[in-house]
């Protein structure tokens, strides 16, 4: 790609990483991003738990999987050469039910074929150690799943980009792709700049933004909004590190959860519960059009026949607080409704395809001179600098893409 200009779509982490990449492998190709909002990190990677992953939870020869181990540690070292907060507080995915310990032990093997380092299975005492006010019958501790400011990263990935000469386009939605004679034209309204290559990484948007490069229309994007409590400042120092439960294998989701952050708050949650529009951040947030193209994607209907109680479940604890810590308080029970109050939300770009199938591994499509990131949910973030080196591998004929 030397000597060419490439642009990329999205100014998230995964987008500003890809731009990185190009840089540092393709010396003089200009890179060119655009952002649809007026700052970089707004969406998904503006509202991300922190969470440096170890690699836990993902199928053995998956991308994710491959993804996670081999981003964590260049975030690690990422970190550390611009000196960025990293913190490996380490986490606990704690059984709390016999049925929680078996599915634990299966997680444990999981975990062993991706090589988690450091992971091992602690009894109550240790537990208490780890985490003195956690209680439960078994837990898994991975002492090097860290936290971060991926904020804080994507705003220096963009730093990079732009010192390499490349340049962010904000407040640029894009509107039109247009294969034009040898590259591509990215419009926004009236303003059009051509590129002879493009990469989609368009987060939430990113079906409709493929859509306007003619890719398929599946797999459809479901947003799932991710709300948080906040615990107070005199409780916060109850937990050390991160508290999971055991996932149900059923969701690509992980329950809720106590994550301390970088700047030494804690946080509980997340719920999932179906977003009213794809930026829908509060419950009071509804999008017509976004609901419409929910509706009318087949796979939305047959998802909710599967899953319509856990959706009951899962939206009672959005419209109550005690509902919410319920499930929180089988590992921490000192931390009950009283000493938290509403914090932040996210919104999770989920894919979904046709049949109603939650996807969950990393999707890429190659269109041509055009790259579609269809799916890249947690550990997006985690892998940003290792999904980078894949795309850029695709595009180099080094992967099958």
């Amino acid at each position: 790609m030397a000597e060419e200009t490439v642009g990329i779509i999205g100014a998230g982490i995964v987008g500003l990483a890809i731009g990185r990449e190009i840089t540092l492998r393709r010396p003089g190709t200009r890179v060119v991003v655009f952002e649809k909002e007026d700052r970089v990190a707004v969406h998904q990677t503006g509202h991300n738990s922190g969470v440096v992953h170890a690699g836990i939870y993902y199928t053995p020869g998956s991308l994710k999987a491959e993804l996670c181990t081999r981003g964590a540690a260049m975030i690690r070292e990422y970190c550390r050469e611009r000196e960025l907060p990293f913190d490996e507080c380490g986490k606990l995915v704690v059984a709390v039910t016999p049925q929680d310990v078996e599915r634990m032990d299966a997680l444990a093997a999981r975990a062993g074929d991706n090589h988690v380092p450091g992971l091992r299975r602690v009894g109550p005492e240790e537990i208490r150690e780890i985490e003195p006010h956690c209680t439960g019958l078994a837990a898994l501790h991975s002492p090097r799943t860290a936290i971060t400011d991926y904020v804080r990263i994507t705003e220096s990935f963009g730093d990079d980009v732009v010192g390499a000469g490349g340049e962010i386009r904000l407040s640029f939605p894009v509107t039109r792709i247009t294969e034009v004679t040898g590259g591509i034209e990215v419009a926004s309204g009236d303003e059009a700049v051509r590129v002879d290559r493009l990469i989609i990484c368009a987060g939430i948007q990113s079906d409709l933004v493929a859509g306007l490069a003619g890719d398929d229309p599946g797999p459809r994007i479901v947003p799932f909004r991710g709300e948080y409590m906040l615990i107070r400042p005199e409780k916060a120092d109850l937990i050390r590190g991160l508290i999971y439960p055991v996932p149900d294998p059923r969701y690509p989701f992980l329950g809720v959860h106590f994550t301390r952050r970088v700047d030494g708050t804690v946080d509980v949650g997340p719920n999932a519960v179906l977003a009213f529009a794809r930026e829908g951040y509060r419950l009071s947030d509804v999008s017509v059009s976004d609901l419409v193209q929910m509706a009318r994607w087949t796979g939305t209907w047959k998802m909710a026949a599967r899953h319509w109680r856990t959706g009951v479940k899962e939206m009672r604890g959005s419209l109550s607080k005690k509902a919410f810590m319920k499930s929180a308080r089988n590992y921490v029970a000192e931390i009950g409704p009283e000493d938290v109050h509403p914090g932040g939300a996210g919104v999770r770009a989920q894919a979904l395809d046709r049949d109603g199938t939650l996807v969950e591994d990393f999707r890429i499509h190659r269109l041509g001179r055009i790259t579609a990131v269809r799916n890249a949910p947690s550990p997006a973030a985690t892998s940003s600098m290792a999904i980078a080196e894949y795309v850029l591998d695709t595009i180099d004929g080094k992967r099958g893409g």
